[in-house]
């Protein structure tokens, strides 16, 4: 019994004992393509991406050297080019791709009160371009010996010293009420305008003078000493109907009344 033991612990001891060394070399770790790729790549990216940065901040091929000014549109162009480049502020000799359009077209609206819309553009690689549309008059408040430009809006824009071609006056005499405390001087403003606007051509074209006293209060005056009620600004193209038909029927009167324009009337006195 005690030699069996002893043969079984001899035979443990050699299983556990390391085998002779191997004649076979280690194998080498082999870099896969994929893996070679990916590092070529990372560092290809983190060197234009450094270049990138530089050329769009740092070098001298992307910087703003012209800024150009162009009217959109057959509208009106009041304005000279060193008005709106000094209202514009455009950064020259910066990086183009610092152009803040936003900030431009901002000043440029706020300081010149004249211009209705203004697109900023990028001309790559080293010009910017404004393009711009001013408002149009289309009625002219008297203040003393000067005269207030008012857009189709009612928007308030501009002055000029003498009165323009084809452009009729505006006259506000205002009464105290609900009516100015509901729509205000713009909104009463912008409706007269608007009345204007919806004449027919002929009409339009014999207007002088509009006069409101209050929202639903606005008159005309025409060439050859003739007036139309207008009444509101409500129903334009009923009135605008109206006034044609009537003013067919009577030529020759020299008052004309749509404020109804279901009934509309005419007279001489």
């Amino acid at each position: 019994m005690a030699e069996a033991t002893t043969a079984q612990r001899e035979a443990d001891r050699r299983r556990s004992e390391p085998g002779p060394p191997s004649s076979r070399p280690p194998r080498r770790r082999r870099w896969l393509p994929g893996r070679r790729l990916a590092i070529v790549l990372a560092v290809l990216a983190a060197a234009l991406g450094g270049f990138g940065g530089w050329a769009f901040y740092g070098s001298d091929w992307l910087r703003i050297e012209h800024v150009s000014v162009r009217w959109r549109d057959d509208g009106p162009r009041n304005l000279t080019r060193d008005q709106v480049l000094e209202a514009a502020g455009v950064p020259l000799d910066s990086p183009m791709i610092s152009l803040d359009k936003d900030a431009i077209r901002r000043r440029l609206l706020d300081r010149l009160p004249r211009l209705e819309s203004v697109e900023v553009v990028r001309a790559w690689p080293h010009g910017v371009g404004l393009r711009l549309t001013e408002r149009e008059a289309e009625a002219l408040i008297p203040v003393g010996d000067r005269y207030l430009e008012v857009d189709e809006d009612g928007v308030r824009f501009g002055e000029v010293a003498e009165p323009i071609d084809g452009v009729p006056l505006l006259e506000l005499d205002l009464d105290e009420g609900p009516g100015l405390r509901r729509f205000g001087e713009d909104g009463i403003r912008r409706e007269a305008v608007a009345v204007a606007l919806s004449l027919p051509d002929a009409v339009r074209e014999d207007l002088r003078t509009i006069r409101a006293s209050s929202f639903d209060s606005i008159t005309l005056e025409l060439t050859g000493d003739r007036t139309v009620v207008w009444g509101s600004s409500e129903q334009p193209e009923a009135k605008a109907e109206a006034l044609a038909a009537v003013m067919e029927a009577a030529g020759d009167a020299r008052h004309f009344d749509v404020s109804a324009p279901t009934v509309p009337a005419a007279s001489n006195d």
